[in-house]
């Protein structure tokens, strides 16, 4: 970096100054005043211009050239780009105190700065200037905040999509797998047909192989079956399997004993069929009861893959008006629902609804980010641990919704700042500390409030939005 004079055939700091439109049309005198108090610097592509963490003592003016900021360690973090003609640094009346970002030299770079300790004189001397970088600044904070705020969206999209991608895939996977298996005992069902059709039985025999499949098919074990009683019954029909001569018994003897078969129903299936018939009539049984349990698993897979569409076309409210009467409970269990792959992990859902709450009126897509927002926050305070806790409630003409967890609090003192924009408590790179400023936007925007309960072991944070939206006032007719 360094500060040298006009090079030839270059315009003057003056002139340069004077080209932007931030300066331009300023008084003579004080304009010739404050390009003295400005320093101009040059620097080479890829000079580092500040440093993240150092005093914020200066505007800069980038005369000619390119210079990026962004946050040091998160690479994912939004860039900022100051082209030629444009203001940064320090403005008149800003708390700006440290540099929040590194900022380096995209191409060679001609800049000028001025020292805030020059601000004072300048706003006595050139307010019109202080007007100017008040609203530069402003615009600055505008703009800052929207790629923040679009940045948190995508980050918060992104982790909805790798869950749902995963929650998706595993049904998806688990029907494939079925389908792929259908095919094989189709075959194997196929075979054992037209092998059984070869033997001599009457229509009494046939009947009664269809009577064993449908009452075997039927079988439904109980939720706490013993799961040493059905190794047992495997066994037990395995060595009756081998001791009649069944090829392949080790195959056959696992489906028989899921579906409930004793061996004196097979006792009195070869003593009706004959042991001639009985391998070929076993094969077929079980490749049909095989067959019926690789449909129940395609069907639960389906509706499963269902259930996560209805809840995504729940969640964003698609196809719908976007403000609406709402069901508060159904916005709340969808959003569950989306958050599923991160429940898994160990948290346990504990639900206190009033069923008696009216429908509200609102933003339901919006309202589903404030339960998202808290949601995964909460989740976040547990390590993916412990209770999360959510209960609904009406209020006179509002509606309550708490949504809390078994995390260890948060201290006193960082209470009153939870809700600043970009004020996080998580490590660098894994939030912006602009999803509680979200959701004071979102209940704000339905004349609402949100409010912070916390202590070791009980976090809450209770949001209240009224049953009915506040109309517009009208104006009235002639004003």
């Amino acid at each position: 970096m360094a500060e040298n004079a006009v090079k030839v055939g270059e315009k003057s700091l003056y002139d340069a100054l004077q080209e932007i439109p931030v300066f331009a049309d300023l008084p003579e005198e004080n304009f010739s005043w404050l390009v003295l108090q400005f320093k101009e610097m040059r620097l080479e592509a890829g000079e580092v211009f500040v440093r993240q963490g150092e005093p914020a003592e200066w505007l800069f003016v980038v005369l000619e050239g390119e210079v990026q900021f962004q946050r040091e360690n998160e690479p994912d973090a939004p860039i900022f780009r100051i082209l030629a003609g444009e203001v940064s640094g320090v403005l008149p009346y800003s708390r700006l105190t440290r540099t929040g970002g590194i900022g380096r030299t995209v191409l060679p770079t001609r800049a000028a700065r001025l020292h805030r300790s020059v601000f004072p004189e300048l706003l006595q001397r050139l307010p019109v200037l202080a007007q100017r970088l008040v609203a530069l600044a402003f615009d600055r904070v505008r703009e800052t905040t929207r790629v923040e705020q679009q940045r948190d969206k995508l980050m918060a999209l992104g982790k909805l999509s790798a869950g749902l991608a995963h929650e998706l895939n595993n049904p998806a996977a688990a029907a494939r797998r079925a389908a792929t298996s259908l095919r094989e005992f189709l075959e194997t069902v196929r075979g054992a047909s037209l092998r059984l059709g070869r033997h001599p039985l009457s229509n009494e025999q046939r009947e009664f192989i269809v009577a064993f499949e449908r009452e075997a098919g039927k079988y439904q074990a109980p939720p706490d079956a013993d799961p040493l009683a059905q190794s047992d019954r495997e066994e037990r029909i395995t060595k009756w399997l081998e001791g009649h001569g069944v090829t392949e018994s080790w195959k056959l003897a696992p489906v028989l004993a899921e579906s409930g078969v004793e061996t004196p129903k097979l006792d009195t299936l070869s003593a009706t069929l004959g042991e001639a018939a009985l391998s070929d009539a076993l094969t077929r049984i079980t490749s049909l009861l095989t067959i019926g349990g690789l449909v129940a698993e395609i069907e639960n897979s389906v509706t499963r893959i269902s259930e996560l569409v209805r809840a995504i076309k729940d969640y964003s409210y698609m196809d719908q008006a976007p403000v609406q009467e709402v069901d508060v409970h159904r916005g709340i269990e969808s959003t569950l629902t989306i958050l599923s792959h991160r429940l898994k992990r160990g948290v346990t859902v504990v639900r206190d609804y009033d069923t008696s709450l009216p429908l509200v009126c609102a933003y339901g897509g919006e309202l589903n980010q404030v339960w998202t927002n808290l949601m995964d926050n909460a989740i976040d305070a547990m390590q993916g641990k412990g209770e999360l806790r959510i209960r609904t409630a009406r209020e006179l003409d509002r509606v309550l919704v708490e949504i809390g967890d078994s995390g260890p609090g948060i201290s006193p003192e960082l209470q009153g700042r939870i809700f600043e924009p970009f004020f996080t408590t998580k490590g660098v790179g894994e939030g912006t500390g602009l999803g509680l400023d979200t959701v004071c936007r979102i209940v704000r925007k339905h004349h609402g409030d949100v409010k912070l309960e916390s202590r070791p072991g009980d976090t809450r944070f209770q949001v209240r939005i009224p049953i009915d939206q506040p109309r517009p006032t009208q104006p009235q007719a002639g004003s």
